[in-house]
């Protein structure tokens, strides 16, 4: 077997860590999070341990990447591929047709503004036509960049759905709207909410399983 030091990975400590923990990232790489007083051979002890794990992951990354066709100068939109036209002098995103016109140089925060405004224009017709047909009401509606969920639904009925869903094939965001306008009726995860939601959208695990296996790599 290679060494572990041939798998580059950096270190991290984290006041609020309480064990040795490692995550591989598809833009951030392998990292290693350690408790304050822990030495740095337990980062090693950690990769040596997790190097099966992690080989796995990194493959299984770079395959879904290539999947989903990722650094090939488009992005992806609800389904579509976008081409990304950088214009020099250029501030806003604006799409023409199949194209999307960017800043010269680094557009993601350009994009990221654009996809957030998109996210809001698509999610809002759609949480209304469900909550139409499921017979709810929510109690406003909220775009963010959350890493690590892709929407919720507060006690109150307040939504906030992440808008890199946007990255996502269209079925995709509109099982996970179905899944947050089920919880206005059903709060937990219980066997009646899984019920309710096979109802209303019967391919959520369809959709489910798109997001485990490609929603690390949903960025731009």
């Amino acid at each position: 077997m290679a060494p572990v030091d041939e798998i580059p990975y950096r270190i991290r400590r984290s006041p609020r860590a309480r064990r040795v923990r490692v995550n591989v990232d598809p833009r951030d790489g392998v990292e290693v999070v350690l408790p304050p007083r822990a030495g740095e051979r337990a980062a090693v002890a950690a990769m040596a341990e997790l190097r099966p794990w992690v080989e796995r992951r990194l493959r299984a990354l770079s395959q879904a990447a290539a999947e989903l066709r990722l650094g090939d100068g488009t992005v992806p939109y609800l389904g579509e591929r976008l081409a990304l036209a950088p214009e020099p002098g250029r501030t806003r995103v604006a799409r023409r047709g199949d194209r999307l016109l960017v800043p010269a140089g680094d557009a993601r925060p350009a994009l990221e503004r654009w996809y957030r405004r998109r996210a809001k224009a698509e999610v809002e017709p759609r949480l209304a036509a469900a909550c139409e047909r499921a017979g709810v009401r929510h109690g406003g509606l909220t775009i963010r960049g959350q890493r690590t969920r892709w929407a919720s639904c507060s006690s109150s009925g307040a939504m906030s759905f992440n808008w890199r869903l946007l990255l996502a094939p269209a079925p995709v965001l509109d099982a996970v709207v179905w899944h947050e306008v089920c919880h206005l009726r059903v709060a937990d995860h219980s066997r009646r909410f899984w019920a309710l939601l096979e109802r209303h959208c019967p391919d959520y695990r369809v959709h489910q399983r798109w997001l485990r296996r490609y929603g690390d790599l949903l960025a731009l």
